[in-house]
């Protein structure tokens, strides 16, 4: 299973749930008890708290980013041996956890046995993340480094529009998808997470943290100096025109919401 940390889970969850009608299949009134499975920092059972009045526990394999979450009961377990009885919650939920796991229907046939009404997945389909950015080399550049990261990942992390075969497969009922996109954008007045997004274009930090899976996506070591050169070339672009006050970026990461009943 693929590990983050807390501080990356706050950055690429933040701004996710500030439209939550997407959460309207999960039928929150009627919920008693939820089960946040590989909750990270907690963002989707804060979300879900506001929402309803159920008592909601995170669970984790990971036990730094439980001490990250700031409310509710906490769990330390495997997303595939949930260490709860049968039919403990009335709704058991993950966000982005399906897509870093090797054995996604394992996970959610665990969900199913723990769940006395309904499974709910949040699951982001990586393949489909779009960039449109006043950098012309930008959005060309990204879509490469993708398409190799994720041929180079054990993981499918294109998952989400399909984890409805998942859920099927597990035996749920009444199956619904629901795409709900997460859309961050970059512009001026520019704050010091984008003057530090800028800083990481520039050196080309992130790529080289991920040379590892990017040559195993099928870059050669030539291929991957190449990427790294012209990625830093972007960068330094992108940083100009921060100076300036006119860069401006807009990812929009399709998510999409299956909702099944037990």
């Amino acid at each position: 299973m693929r590990r983050f940390s807390a501080e990356y889970l706050a950055d690429t969850r933040r701004g996710l749930w500030a439209d939550r009608t997407a959460l309207a299949g999960l039928d929150l009134g009627n919920r008693r008890s939820i089960l946040d499975v590989g909750c990270g920092t907690g963002s989707l059972a804060a979300a879900l708290r506001e929402e309803t009045d159920a008592t909601v526990t995170c669970l984790d394999a990971d036990a730094t980013l439980l001490e990250a979450v700031d409310a509710g009961p906490r769990l330390l377990g495997d997303a595939t041996r949930l260490p709860v009885t049968d039919g403990a919650f009335d709704l058991v939920a993950c966000q982005a956890l399906l897509v870093n796991l090797p054995s996604p229907l394992e996970a959610v046939r665990e969900f199913a046995r723990a769940s006395s009404a309904l499974v709910a997945a949040v699951e982001p389909d990586n393949g489909a993340v779009t960039v449109e950015s006043t950098v012309p080399d930008e959005a060309r550049l990204a879509a490469q480094a993708r398409t190799a990261y994720l041929a180079g990942l054990e993981t499918d992390a294109s998952l989400g529009a399909s984890v409805a075969s998942r859920f099927d497969a597990a035996g749920l009922r009444d199956v619904t998808t629901r795409r709900h996109d997460l859309v961050r954008e970059t512009g001026p007045p520019y704050d010091p997470r984008d003057v530090e997004s800028v800083r990481r274009l520039a050196t080309a930090s992130r790529l080289v943290e991920h040379e590892a899976t990017l040559r195993a996506g099928g870059l050669t070591a030539d291929g991957f100096e190449r990427l790294r050169g012209a990625w830093r070339r972007m960068g330094r672009a992108a940083a100009e025109q921060l100076q300036a006050g006119t860069y401006r970026r807009t990812e929009r990461v399709p998510f999409y919401v299956t909702v099944g009943r037990v």
